[in-house]
């Protein structure tokens, strides 16, 4: 339940410029704080700035839903609508900046894929321009926000609240076996397939050596192919946004893998993984790094693994090993979840932010 106090005037209100960055967008606003704050009569609209008809641009007159209302830019924005917020800016309320990703290591970073390198350099290109408008940067991590204070003189930290539902844990019913093979799944996205290669030997000795395991890695034709030529292993293509936020409620594993090697790009990431896997029901074996290590409790509500296949190999026998421990983890990490992604952070953020 969330704590709501009611506002005596309804004055405020939102306007986010959207930019095809729907997951953070959802996640960190619209999803999760937006409905609470309508709840209090704040005012909350979305422009789609690539296909927005746009006839007022030129004009001086200021259309109703932008007077002194506060407006949140997520990670890019088209040129026209830089220069217009530039020419208006005096006329709004605060300019808020939302970015979950480190843009600028993202360019120089060989491991990630061309075309996702290509769109981040079209991010950084403008990304000076956006922060000159901005009144403050939220950032999704305390490293992300770090790295941005050499950019902007107000960076605050939000980090991802928990938009599914968490679900019960009847799948661990049957211990692993040949019959009800435990599911251990991977649901990075590209971005992260030099990570998941880093761990790939383990799962490929894992799935040898045992017939009570299953894989599922959401990467389709992008999947390692010292992984997607195992039996037991399914390779589904990725999923746009909604879809795969439909799939995440109806699908349960068992084991959730977060690999995160060292690169600077991921050295800005949120804990987000922590939480989808949750979503499913399962529990996490992630990298010992930030910002894992700071919310996982080792043996207590994940499993944390060094930068070396072998002690993946360990975590994942371990969890096989011991069902009735698994679950107990299972349980405890689904906890942890609700508690730190509680909408109400979001909407206690976003709420000191519009008055």
């Amino acid at each position: 339940m969330i704590e709501r106090k009611i506002p005596r005037k309804r004055q405020h209100r939102w306007v986010m410029l959207r930019d095809r960055a729907y997951p953070t967008e959802d996640i960190y606003f619209l999803v999760s704080a937006a409905p609470e704050l309508k709840k209090l009569g704040i005012e909350v609209d979305e422009v789609q700035t690539r296909s927005h008809w746009f006839p007022w641009r030129y004009t001086r007159a200021l259309p109703a839903m932008f007077e002194e209302a506060n407006v949140l830019v997520c990670r890019s924005l088209p040129t026209v609508w830089m220069k217009w917020l530039a020419r208006n800016k005096h006329k709004l309320g605060h300019i808020v900046y939302l970015i979950d990703d480190n843009v600028k290591a993202a360019v120089h970073d060989k491991t990630l894929p061309d075309s996702y390198r290509r769109r981040m350099k079209d991010v950084v290109h403008y990304q000076p321009a956006i922060l000159a408008l901005t009144d403050e940067v939220v950032a999704s991590s305390q490293q992300l926000a770090d790295t941005l204070k050499t950019q902007h003189s107000k960076v605050s930290v939000l980090t991802p609240p928990l938009l599914a539902s968490l679900p019960g844990f009847a799948h661990f019913d049957a211990p692993p076996s040949s019959k009800t093979p435990w599911m251990v799944g991977f649901y990075g996205t590209r971005a992260h397939v030099a990570d998941l290669e880093h761990i790939a030997p383990a799962m490929v000795d894992l799935h040898h050596q045992r017939k009570d395991v299953a894989f599922e890695i959401m990467l389709g034709q992008y999947t390692p192919k010292a992984l997607s030529s195992l039996a037991r292993c399914y390779t589904p293509a990725p999923l746009p946004w909604n879809a795969f936020r439909e799939y995440q409620c109806q699908q349960r594993i068992h084991i959730g893998l977060a690999p995160l090697w060292p690169t600077e790009f991921n050295a800005g990431k949120s804990y987000i993984k922590f939480l989808d896997i949750a979503a499913m029901g399962g529990v996490g074996i992630f990298s010992n790094r930030y910002p894992y290590n700071e919310v996982v409790e080792h043996g207590v509500d994940g499993m944390l693994a060094n930068d070396d296949p072998n002690d993946w190999l360990q975590c994942m026998k371990t969890l096989l090993n011991n069902p009735a421990q698994t679950l107990s983890m299972a349980k405890n990490a689904a906890k942890k979840a609700a508690s730190i992604g509680h909408h109400q952070h979001a909407f206690d953020f976003w709420r000191a932010r519009t008055s």
